[in-house]
């Protein structure tokens, strides 16, 4: 992933400026070091660190139309540039960089043509034939974007708040699915399918249908003219990336460049379960696997640099972020600069164990569609500042538009989790790969109950974080958070331990703003807490908080009940969890 910084409409010394944007640019440069781009054209500036993935030789940036009176700068993937490439035929291309057909695409269809793209992306074009311009930022928000407003009347736009905060009177997220226009003055949305409203949608199930959805999605992600690999927890969304990889990755142009033998990557504390199962899955699918190893202490060491990048305080992000911080700068020294992960499964299938307690379909469908939605402040920021925070670019096919669509249009019965039916957490997901003729992954781990990634690195974790907290953060400042933080006031140790140091980089109340706050367990949004009475009082993002759902719950000797465990038809049962709740792992 690339760093954008542009600043229009600037009334400053057009020379002072110049030198500002350049190195308020800078503060970008670990998202991009393989070049530095400025353009400038009267008070408007386009800047670009680049991370080199198609085109290394050619697609600096920023990229031109063919007499360069649009210009416009990109982070992002765009992958189906090739035949946008074919409908603009009549148009002469500069370089071999994939987002160079933004540009050619607005001479033909002015802003209406977003909704063309096919892939991630942040950008900002100018038109400099009126000095106008426009910025979109990509479906989901995989990409990382933020707009501010400077008191001289100049608009900034940066892919990290970073860029920014220092130099604007006020910013915030640049909203997902929308593009902003300097002519109309505002936002439009232009992403508009038909899971947004919420309505319940009544599409049969197909499991064929759903297979070859993401199979595709994985495919277009294997467009890399670099080095790559897959990120591995040996869970179940993680492993289906690798396997459907190895599967297809013969015959691609990547193959031809780097071979077919895959990379995989995972890490953990020394015996953690994702290292476990991991190398199980890499074992099984032929991989050159790579396992990363840390420390508590190494994590907790990280921790101030992870809340730099990722630009956040919400304890269950810098949780999991951490260990990617610190795989990802492994990654990256092993000359690998792109890797393709699992997020989003969790939020489309209703893959979290809280969802063990929905209702109905029709609460687990507005649960799945606002977890969608909120992406961009959770998993989309952490897969994408941890890594790029290194040079590193993360791909992530359960986010593709198409394959959203297909899935969300299906039944939400289907995703509902029936102990009385064999039915597991994101059961929708696993029937659709469990092939027995031709198996993608071992029955155990299609079935591995859900990890999530800052519980699946090993369990002291979490515990080694809260205990750092307890020895940093004392009884009395507890007692005045609600003064010194008003907003999103801190409700445990740890969280206030995180609010202290994101504050130290980024003091501006638009800052503070930018994070999401609220009740959660187990990743829940704060609605769905209301599922189960004793989750109330037990309010942790980490799996374990889903008591009587987790194999390994918090204080679950308090929890007589029974559960499901085990891969065979007629599941044994094991005393461990709440009443009327099966697991099948």
């Amino acid at each position: 992933m690339c760093g954008i910084l542009a600043v229009l409409g600037c009334a400053d010394d057009t020379q002072g400026k110049r030198v500002r944007v350049l190195e308020l640019s800078r503060r970008l440069k670990h998202r991009g070091p393989d070049w530095s781009g400025m353009h400038q054209v009267g008070d408007c500036y386009l800047s670009h660190q680049r991370l080199a993935i198609i085109d290394p030789a050619s697609g600096d940036q920023p990229l031109y139309n063919e007499d360069k009176s649009i210009v416009v700068t990109v982070n992002g993937e765009i992958y189906n540039h090739e035949q946008l490439r074919a409908q603009l035929s009549s148009h002469t291309f500069r370089t071999g960089s994939d987002c160079e057909v933004i540009a050619h695409l607005y001479e033909e269809h002015g802003e209406n043509f977003i909704d063309m793209l096919d892939g991630v992306f942040s950008f900002v074009l100018l038109d400099t034939r009126d000095n106008s311009f426009i910025a979109a930022r990509d479906a989901i928000g995989v990409t990382p974007l933020y707009i501010g407003w400077g008191i001289d009347g100049s608009v900034w736009i940066s892919s990290e708040v970073k860029g920014l905060n220092d130099d604007c009177e006020h910013f915030e997220i640049f909203p997902p699915g929308h593009l902003y226009s300097s002519k109309q003055g505002g936002f439009k949305r232009w992403y508009n399918p038909p899971w947004f409203s919420e309505v319940i949608p009544s599409v049969p199930y197909d499991p064929l249908a759903l297979r070859k959805a993401f199979e595709k999605a994985v495919i277009k992600r294997l467009m890399t003219d670099v080095p790559f690999g897959v990120l591995l927890s040996g869970g179940l969304d993680s492993s289906l990336v690798a396997a459907v990889t190895v599967r297809h990755l013969a015959g691609t142009k990547a193959a031809k460049r780097w071979g077919t033998k895959l990379h995989s990557f995972c890490v953990g504390l020394e015996g953690s379960p994702d290292l476990k199962a991991a190398k199980e899955v890499a074992n099984y699918l032929g991989t050159m696997h790579h396992e990363f190893t840390f420390t508590v202490q190494d994590g907790i060491d990280a921790i101030e640099d992870v809340i730099y990048h990722t630009e956040t305080y919400d304890v269950t992000t810098i949780r999991a972020s951490t260990p990617m911080f610190l795989m990802s700068r492994k990654i990256k020294s092993l000359g690998v600069k792109m890797v393709i992960s699992g997020e989003g499964s969790d939020e489309i299938f209703g893959g979290y164990l809280y969802f063990h307690k929905a209702p109905n379909k029709e609460e687990l469908h507005r649960e799945t569609c606002q977890k969608i939605k909120a992406l961009h402040q959770y998993d989309c920021l952490r897969a994408n500042k941890a890594t790029s925070a290194w040079g590193l670019e993360a791909r992530v096919p359960f986010l593709d538009k198409e394959f959203i669509n297909e899935a969300m249009s299906i039944d939400p019965e289907w995703k509902m989790i029936r102990p009385d039916l064999g039915r597991i957490e994101k059961w929708m997901l696993r029937k659709a790969f469990d092939d027995e003729e031709q198996p993608f992954l071992p029955k155990h781990i299609l079935y591995r109950q859900k990890e999530q990634f800052s519980d699946g690195v090993g369990y002291s974790w979490i515990d080694g974080l809260k205990a750092h907290a307890e020895s940093n953060v004392t009884d009395k400042m507890m007692s005045n958070a609600k003064f010194i933080y008003p907003h999103n006031t801190p409700t445990t140790k740890e969280a206030y331990c995180y609010r202290m140091i994101f504050e130290r980089f980024f003091p501006q109340n638009s800052a503070i703003l930018t994070v999401p706050g609220g009740p959660s367990v187990a990743c829940s949004t704060a609605k769905a807490v209301e599922w189960d009475a004793q989750w109330s009082g037990n309010l942790d993002p980490s799996g374990r908080a889903a008591l009587g759902v987790h194999l390994s719950a918090y204080e679950q000797e308090h929890l007589p009940a029974t559960i499901m465990a085990g891969t065979s038809k007629k599941p044994r049962m094991i005393e461990v969890a709440a009443p009327g709740v099966a697991i099948e792992s």
